[in-house]
């Protein structure tokens, strides 16, 4: 599995790498968009049908005893309500 950019294709949206020069992490491009803070995946063939066969997904968050934050695991690009929300925020101002 590889993190991809641009995070989200076809949309100009601030992104950053987190953990850019800090070994033993490896380094994530996301995107930033309000609270959310979104990162995209390419998965091998091998994974894909792995997943295809067994169903499963596994997510594995190091909260270091803090509270757990919300995270949200998708198929589909966040394009979709991002562009929503951008229509919405544009037809408020």
């Amino acid at each position: 599995m590889k993190s991809m950019q641009p995070v989200v294709p076809g949309m100009d949206l601030e992104e950053i790498v987190l953990a850019k020069n800090q070994p033993p992490y490896v380094p994530l491009p996301v995107a930033i968009v309000g609270p959310r803070w979104i990162s995209r995946w390419k998965l091998t063939w091998r994974e894909r049908f792995k997943i295809l066969f067994t169903g499963d997904l596994w997510h594995t968050q190091l909260t270091f005893g803090q509270p757990f934050q919300p995270t949200l695991l998708e198929i589909d690009s966040p394009k979709r309500y991002l562009e929503k929300e951008n229509d919405q925020s544009l037809a408020d101002a």
